[in-house]
């Protein structure tokens, strides 16, 4: 949390736009990471318009597992699988590593959808 405030007698806190580091957890970078990646999967197979049994077959998961993946529960669940879930819904996954700015000592990932 970075601020409180009040408006219209309303208490109002200022976030840090990432849900998991404002509730506390450890991992919070990398849970965010993998919940935009799952996000991109759920959207990517609603628009191919296919059932959660479909979209298992092509990911070589259960369906079970699946449906609680794409519900947000996806502890367990490496994002090495996820980007392998979305090369199987026909994206071109590319990492690129590159020395972070020389006031930051510690780099960061992130992850854009073109």
């Amino acid at each position: 949390m970075i601020g409180k405030r009040v408006v219209h007698g309303i208490p109002v806190e200022k976030r840090r736009g990432n849900v998991c580091a404002d509730l506390g957890y450890r991992d919070s970078a990398g849970m965010e990471m993998k919940a935009r990646l799952v996000a991109q999967i759920g959207e990517i197979t609603d628009q191919r318009g296919l059932t959660q049994a479909k979209a298992a077959e092509i990911h070589g998961l259960t369906q079970p597992k699946l449906s609680k993946m794409l519900r947000g529960q996806f502890r367990g669940v490496s994002e090495r699988r996820l980007l392998d879930c979305l090369t199987r819904l026909g994206r071109d996954v590319s990492i690129i590593v590159q020395g972070a700015p020389h006031n930051r000592h510690i780099g960061h990932v992130t992850v854009h959808f073109a």
